[in-house]
């Protein structure tokens, strides 16, 4: 992975956009990061860890301040990274959650979290995500580093340098799975680890299995013998006791419990081949007793059957007279069935004569109702049919002009109405139209009064949005005051605690002069030399008078006084930030105080409320104008319409008054006496239909009468060719169909059953002869043949269970016998799995309790240390090195990727929790790119370009820090880029190439690159 250019905008202490090309520094290898404590160096490296995942190391378990305190409400916040991996070059950019504007109204409104992701390709940037979980994800597969590994291998950050240094086994772990892929030797792990305990459970439910099958197959050998023992076999040649109860089963092995099963098959085998023999017999003595109860049965059959058909044919025979009275009738009613249509004819014409003559008395009767009289004579209905006729077409002629008369006369109504609504309607619009001129001018008068009120209402809205941006910038003052209170009396503290710490060492320097002097005195001697002059005479030697100085005393004094030294820097730097920021605030509110401003806002405001409500009458003013125009020239059309559709409306009113004149008079002629044609026409229709209905039922009548007349002769003349003397007597002698068959069904059946018996009763008496009349007794036979049937079911049943007891346990040996087998080959099995699975588990007999991937890793682990030694022994001037160790970790802990430190000064090893501040920084800088360059030397693994070191040089000494800076300066080879973050004043000199981060006056920093940004500072 590579970074090729930072862009922060609105972020940490930056509020304009600030730029960091790191491809500039390309050719250099190594460049710094400098600036004054405070001005932002550190954000750098913010920004590009929240660019890639969204997240700041410094602000880690606490309130996430990524938006600058410097942005106004309008002011954007953004993050871009550019970066290369997997041999193509990215693009991130993030905005983190802040407070903005409102388009709408007023007040502000959550901007949400916002990131996209983008790749170069030869047409230019490709948009590849566009939400930041989305985005997240993307960079997880790309990166391939988690956020921590990345701030332990690429951005060593401030508090978070020598985390892979002093981190516990597992976590260092966690970091080289990534950075090496090894998780598969975790994965292959895990599969022997399930491959164990699979086998360990195919062999558990193996010997499960086995043990079910020979106690199953124990219990039904137990059952077996029992029942042997107790009479049901005593004559078997040979016998086996049940030994069940007394062996004590969960101490035999399997295979001593298979050779007892094995011997009970052959017992229950015995059992099954007696039970056959006995149900044989059995079956014997059933076929016999079958055969004996087929015969009697036979005869009792036939005799029951011969009693039966001397009963039914003394029945028939009894029956002869009734059958020889059917066949009488059946002759008599064939002979009537030919006279039964004339019979019908006669029947039918006989009962339409009386309602023909019923509904002609009807219609004489209705007719004369009408007033329609003098139809008796033949010719009377006809020539009164043809009178009404001939005025019924007179009437319907004038039936049309009646209708055309009342059509006319609504017509004319409606044309009346017509008019006097069209005469109304033009009054109102002139009414109307009189009144516009006076409403109008009343209208431009106000208006004239309105219109400076949109001119007035902006202006207000401006005062106020400037008086509110003071007033938050006076509430800032405010709050900005106390915090510069607090932070002057701050520095005036620390300002004391300094002298005081000053003081003190500068003290104990004295007195350590002075006890070094007294010291000196005391051993002098007499004639010897002085050891600081040379001088043989000590004229005038020193005397103490206190307590001795130690040189620990003093370094304790000098770290109080250097530690007061920065309090001190740091409060003060902290008492002009406040001071400035303070300056600014008040400088923004405009020199006013926080109720004056209140005071003009709360004025302005009823002064921007005066000239709304004065906008929102001019608007409505003006809107009521243009209605009133639009109306007035609507009420002018409508006038001209109205005029041209009175006219009309009159002249065609006149027109259909003459119309109706001429019509009524020719309508009166036809009406007569009636009220209208309508009920003349009624009245000529109901006498002409009563004088059709009386001429249609007498030619009714007179044609029932001359049917009945045919019929009577027709049926007479038959009736003198048949057997009947009378028509009563054919009429009783009439069957309908259905009778007749009944009956010639009745005759033929008994004929056949008369021959059939007779024919069976014969054939009975021939097979009987000698035979007694009354049935033999079958109970002697049936009894027997149970007796046998019970006798073959028992003996069949204890073969069923003697077979199936057999087969069940040979079935359960058998299973039990293959089960063994496969037992012995899992056990086999098992033991190869579960041994290879602890081993590489770190399980016993792993003694080191190093998994597999573990020692993988711990192989990268050396040399990782070793590419690290050949640093930290040129930086530690050959005292320091490196070692991996793989001793066991207390407490049952996972081991293999230790650390420790050979001191060459002390020849022992040491943890790396014992070094000193600076020894810690220069080991976790030697390990830290020596990971880098084992990582990228792996084929396939990710390659680290860029390498950040976020402060800790201020913890070495000169010499050091000069063999620490060469260190690094052969880091450039293979075109890997490093960034130092340091306000060391010698490192300026001695990395030409940087990047400047300089506080602007107006509190937001800047960033200044090359040589343009020394001249800068």
């Amino acid at each position: 992975m590579k970074l090729h250019r930072l862009e922060l905008e609105g972020f940490g202490p930056f509020l304009e956009r600030q730029s960091v090309d790191f491809d500039a520094f390309a050719d250099d290898g190594i460049f710094l990061i400098a600036g004054r404590t405070g001005a932002g160096k550190s954000s750098v490296l913010d920004g590009v860890c929240y660019g890639l995942y969204g997240g700041v190391p410094r602000y880690d378990g606490s309130e996430r301040r990524l938006r600058s305190d410097h942005c106004g409400l309008d002011d954007p916040t953004s993050v871009t990274v550019e970066f290369s991996a997997e041999g193509r070059r990215w693009r991130v950019t993030r905005s983190p959650e802040y407070e903005r504007p409102k388009r709408n109204g007023t007040g502000t409104t959550k901007e949400p979290h916002r990131a996209t992701l983008e790749v170069r390709e030869p047409e230019g940037w490709t948009g590849v995500a566009a939400r930041p979980v989305d985005v997240a994800a993307r960079l997880d597969e790309i990166l391939g580093l988690t956020q921590q590994q990345f701030l332990q291998v690429i951005l060593l950050a401030q508090n978070r340098f020598a985390r892979f240094l002093l981190a516990k086994n597992d976590e260092r772990q966690a970091l080289l799975r990534t950075l090496f892929g090894t998780r598969s030797f975790e994965q292959y792990a895990s599969a022997l680890d399930e491959r164990r305990k699979s086998a360990a459970e195919r062999l558990a439910a193996e010997g499960t299995e086995v043990s079910t099958l020979l106690g199953e197959a124990e219990r039904m050998i137990a059952d077996l013998d029992t029942e042997r023992e107790t009479g049901a076999e005593d004559d078997a040649p040979t016998r086996v006791r049940a030994e069940g109860g007394t062996i004590d089963r969960p101490a035999l092995t399997i295979v001593e419990r298979l050779a007892d099963v094995v011997r009970g098959v052959e017992r229950a085998q015995y059992r099954v081949e007696a039970a056959a023999h006995d149900r044989a017999a059995a079956t014997a003595t059933l076929d016999a007793a079958l055969a004996a109860e087929r015969e009697a049965t036979a005869m009792h059959e036939r005799q029951v059957e011969r009693r039966a058909a001397r009963e039914h044919l003394s029945t028939l025979e009894s029956d002869a007279e009734r059958i020889a009275a059917l066949r009488e009738e059946v002759v008599a009613a064939a002979a009537a069935e030919a006279l039964r249509a004339p019979i019908e004819a006669l029947d039918r014409t006989h009962r339409a004569i009386a309602p023909a003559r019923a509904a002609a008395e009807t219609a004489v009767r209705v007719a004369a109702g009408l007033g329609e009289t003098g139809l008796d004579a033949s010719s009377g209905p006809t020539a009164r049919d043809d009178e009404l006729t001939t005025l019924l077409a007179r009437v319907d002629a004038a039936l049309a002009l009646e209708d055309e008369l009342a059509a006319i006369e609504a017509e004319a109504a409606v044309r009346h109405a017509d008019v006097e609504r069209a005469e109304r309607r033009a009054d109102d619009v002139a009414t109307r139209r009189a009144g516009v001129p006076t409403t109008l001018a009343a209208l431009d008068e106000r208006l004239d009064r309105l219109v400076d009120a949109l001119s007035r209402r902006d202006v207000a809205v401006a005062e106020r949005t400037e008086v509110d941006r003071r007033i938050d910038a006076a509430r800032d003052a405010e709050k900005l005051a106390e915090e510069r209170d607090t932070a002057d009396l701050t520095a005036l503290v620390r300002a004391d605690e300094l002298r005081l710490a000053v003081e003190a060492w500068s003290s104990l320097l004295r007195r350590r002069l002075a006890g070094t002097a007294a010291e000196l005195a005391h051993a002098l001697i007499d004639g010897e030399p002085c050891a600081v002059c040379g001088s043989r005479e000590h004229p005038a030697p020193a005397v103490g008078t206190a307590e001795p100085v130690t040189d620990a005393e003093v370094s304790a004094a000098e770290d109080r006084k250097n530690v007061a030294t920065e309090r001190d820097r740091l409060a003060s730097d902290a008492s002009r930030v406040a001071r400035d920021a303070h300056a600014l605030a008040a400088a923004r509110a405009g020199g006013e105080s926080l109720s004056a401003l209140l005071e003009r806002r709360e004025r302005i405001g009823e002064t921007l409320a005066r000239a709304e409500a004065d906008v929102a009458e001019h608007d409505r003013l003006a809107a009521e104008r243009t209605a009133l125009l639009d109306r007035e020239k609507s009420d002018a059309a409508e006038s001209e319409r109205l005029a041209r559709e009175l006219a009309a409306a009159r002249q065609d009113l006149a027109l259909h008054a003459q119309r109706a004149d001429a019509l009524r008079t020719a309508v009166l002629a036809a009406r007569d006496t009636f009220p209208t044609v309508r009920a003349r026409r009624r009245d000529l229709t109901a006498r002409r239909d009563a004088v059709r209905a009386v001429s249609a039922a007498r030619i009714e009548l007179e044609t029932c009468v001359r049917a009945a007349a045919d019929a009577r002769a027709a049926l007479d003349g038959l009736l003198a060719d048949s057997i009947f003397s009378h028509e009563d007597e054919a009429r009783v002698a009439l069957r309908d169909a259905t009778a007749r068959r009944r009956t010639e069904s009745a005759i033929t059946e008994h004929d056949a059953a008369l021959a059939a018996t007779r024919g069976r009763l014969l054939d009975l008496e021939l097979v009987l002869v000698g035979a007694p009349d009354d049935p033999i007794d079958l109970s002697p036979t049936a009894a027997a043949v149970r007796e046998a049937r019970n006798a073959v079911e028992a003996a069949a049943a204890a073969h069923a269970a003697a077979s199936a007891v057999a087969a069940r346990v040979r079935d359960l040996a058998q299973r039990a016998d293959a089960g063994s087998a496969a037992i012995a080959r899992l056990s086999e099995a098992h033991a190869v799995v579960a041994r290879l699975a602890d081993t590489v588990a770190g399980r016993a007999p792993n003694t080191r309790r190093m998994a597999l991937e573990t020692f993988v890793l711990a192989a990268e682990l050396e040399e990782i240390v070793d590419a690290a030694n050949l640093r930290l022994d040129h930086m530690s001037a050959g005292r320091y090195r490196l070692q991996h160790t793989d001793a066991l970790a207390a407490r049952g802990a996972a081991s293999g990727l230790g650390l420790e430190v050979m001191d060459a000064f002390t020849g022992q090893c040491r943890p790396p929790q014992s070094l000193s501040g600076g020894e810690t920084f220069l080991a976790s800088l030697a390990l830290a790119l020596g990971l880098a360059e084992v990582v990228t030397a792996r084929a396939g693994g990710i390659r680290l370009d860029t390498l950040f070191v976020d402060e800790g040089f201020g913890s070495l000494d000169d010499e050091t820090l000069d063999l620490a800076m060469r260190t690094l300066d052969e880091l450039r080879q293979g075109g890997r880029t490093v960034g130092v973050i340091s306000h060391v004043a010698s490192m300026k000199d001695q990395l030409p190439a940087q990047v400047r981060v300089t506080a602007t006056p107006r509190g937001p920093s800047v960033i200044r690159q090359d040589a343009a940004a020394a001249a800068f500072a």
